[in-house]
């Protein structure tokens, strides 16, 4: 079978660079990385991931904007928002918003495959 394939979406380069451990590992591939929402979206159609792992919080566009922005180009899309604790409005909307599914930082890494391979599947 295909790798699925992962667009990992984090202002952090630290954040980036540990999703993509965690993916790699795990046996995905990390097809595209952006730094922003606004990013995301841009890169999105060339990209076409199976799955987007984004963070919530980002400058430029939120995580939030971002999943109604992608969802709006492909109904279908896949993403999983990744959110500090405590962030109870923001998880409704997202949910209303078509999130798959959704992992509080800090994550631990069996956390993120899970999360990927159920939006995934």
């Amino acid at each position: 079978a295909m790798a699925i394939r992962v667009m990992v979406v984090d202002d952090a380069l630290f954040m980036r660079t540990r999703l993509r451990e965690i993916l790699t590992e795990a046996g995905f591939d990390v097809a595209a990385e952006a730094e922003n929402g606004s990013q995301a979206v841009e890169r999105y159609p060339a990209v076409k991931p199976d799955v987007v792992v984004m963070d919530m919080t980002m400058p430029v566009m939120d995580g939030l904007t971002a999943l109604k922005e992608i969802r709006a180009l492909d109904p279908d899309a896949r993403v999983v928002l990744c959110s500090a604790m405590g962030q109870q409005r923001l998880v409704m909307e997202a949910t209303q918003a078509g999130v798959r599914d959704y992992i509080t930082k800090p994550f631990q890494a069996q956390r993120v495959v899970d999360g990927v391979i159920r939006a995934a599947s």
